[in-house]
């Protein structure tokens, strides 16, 4: 059974920084795409960053570009995600997720899901 625990939020001003981590157990990590999203208070959950298996191919949403580094280390079976420059709008629950498939695109669809991490940026 797949399992994702998300930990490391909390509170940071703006302009901060605060790295968020993933644990996976439960299948062979390395061969899935691992992504993060998140949902704010009232909003839709939104893509935030997403990584292939090997770790050699990354993906951003534009709100984040420039800011967010999503990382992986594949001997830990564990997905990183390092937040600079942290804005009062990044304020949301952060989840990692993965697909049900191995060797899947980075757009594919997400299947396993943790409970999230707060993250709460103050102005």
């Amino acid at each position: 059974q797949v399992q994702l625990e998300e930990s490391g939020g909390g509170l940071v001003q703006a302009g901060g920084s605060l790295s968020v981590s993933c644990a996976a157990s439960g299948r062979t990590f390395r061969l899935y795409v691992m992504g993060w999203f998140r949902q704010a208070p009232g909003k839709e959950r939104e893509f935030v960053a997403a990584i292939s298996g090997s770790g050699d191919t990354t993906d951003y949403a534009d709100s984040v570009k420039g800011r967010f580094t999503i990382s992986r280390d594949n001997a830990k079976d564990m997905v990183f995600l390092q937040m600079n420059s942290l804005k009062p709008e990044d304020t949301a629950v952060y989840y990692c997720a993965t697909p049900t498939t191995p060797y899947s695109p980075i757009g594919s669809a997400y299947k396993y899901w943790g409970r999230g991490t707060q993250v709460t940026v103050s102005s």
